[in-house]
């Protein structure tokens, strides 16, 4: 891991967005890295689009500005592709990862860098039975995906978070995110 990697969540209030923002960065703490998550929000009501941000780090965080630059972009809601521009500031090397039933080519971001996707609401819908909570079955597609942090460390931080029946669901939703995307990079040869 380079020096500091930056994150940024894109959602819609209600959707655990913030608290997946918190999961990832406790996780990289349980696995000795520096980390630092926090919110922005605009209107302040269910549903607006809202942005999360992670930092993890080899050394002290000491930027608490918005993310601009990210290396990481997570879109925890497809709509709102239509109305932002979500990859804005990736970083080259950068790895978008969208919830969504498509596959990246059909998705047809405007981006030269990686696009994963998974489909995070099916998954919280089967396992969780509430498909508007897909923010840690993304968390195992991240995980997959980058290699910032790893499986075990997220469902530890689900499973002390959601006690109970509530983590281990979580729990399993990390786990068949995770194997859907590194499923997905092994077909592709990646």
């Amino acid at each position: 891991m380079k020096e500091m990697k930056e994150i940024r969540i894109h959602a819609r209030a209600g959707q655990g967005a913030i608290t997946a923002a918190m999961l990832l960065a406790t996780a990289a703490f349980e696995e000795g890295k520096h980390s630092l998550a926090f919110p922005h929000f605009g209107s302040e009501r269910m549903g607006a689009p809202l942005n999360a941000f992670v930092r993890l780090g080899t050394t002290p965080i000491r930027v608490r500005s918005q993310v601009r630059t990210p290396d990481y972009v997570i879109v925890q809601d497809p709509t709102l592709l239509k109305s932002f521009d979500v990859i804005a500031g990736l970083k080259p090397g950068g790895v978008v990862l969208v919830n969504t039933l498509q596959s990246a080519v059909e998705l047809a971001l405007d981006t030269r860098e990686q696009v994963v996707t998974v489909a995070a609401s099916r998954i919280a819908e089967e396992v969780i039975g509430r498909s508007d909570r897909a923010n840690t079955a993304l968390l195992g597609a991240f995980a997959a995906a980058t290699g910032e942090v790893s499986l075990e460390s997220l469902q530890k931080v689900a499973l002390t978070r959601f006690p109970g029946l509530a983590g281990e669901m979580n729990a399993q939703a990390l786990q068949q995110a995770y194997d859907s995307v590194k499923k997905q990079k092994k077909g592709s040869g990646t």
